[in-house]
């Protein structure tokens, strides 16, 4: 009886999940099967590296074969901006803004702007204290690394929502 029991709830369980819509993350489908980018910075890198991941995704990076991909993606800077925001009494710094700021667009060989410019920033905010000044100095780092990563997420997830070319 128990077993019986058992195997309503999960075949119930299954139809409740059916009818929500629920499935499985898919891999992602681009209008395009080749991409060019000049991206040469850190966030460059990881972008890249996310690029050459994607199955049927041809990358060229090659400046001589740009007029083969059918869109190119230039990243046009990335800027990482370190600004003070909180001093103690005696004027030593206590909090830091971190701002990862990357600027890019998307474009057909024949000039089309599939993506327009467009400027991603991230910001973090570091607390810092002269007496731990090497791990802040590593937690820093972790915090850039973090940023940069959500930035390539974020790259990625806009190249997948363009439809047409």
């Amino acid at each position: 009886m128990t077993r019986r029991l058992g195997l309503w709830c999960v075949l119930a369980a299954m139809l409740v999940l059916a009818g929500c819509g629920f499935g499985l993350r898919q891999p992602p489908k681009y209008a395009f099967a080749s991409i060019y980018t000049n991206s040469s910075g850190v966030t460059g890198i990881e972008l890249r590296r996310m690029l050459r991941s994607v199955d049927g995704l041809v990358l060229i990076s090659d400046p001589a074969r740009r007029q083969e991909a059918q869109v190119a993606l230039d990243i046009m800077g990335e800027q990482r901006i370190r600004t003070v925001v909180g001093v103690n009494a005696r004027g030593q710094v206590r909090e830091l803004q971190l701002r990862l700021v990357v600027r890019f667009q998307l474009r057909t060989p024949t000039g089309k702007e599939l993506i327009p410019m467009t400027e991603l920033t991230q910001q973090r905010t570091l607390t810092f204290d002269e007496a731990f000044a090497l791990a802040k100095e590593g937690e820093e780092a972790l915090l850039y690394k973090n940023m940069q990563t959500d930035m390539v997420q974020q790259i990625m997830r806009r190249l997948e929502a363009v439809k047409s070319l």
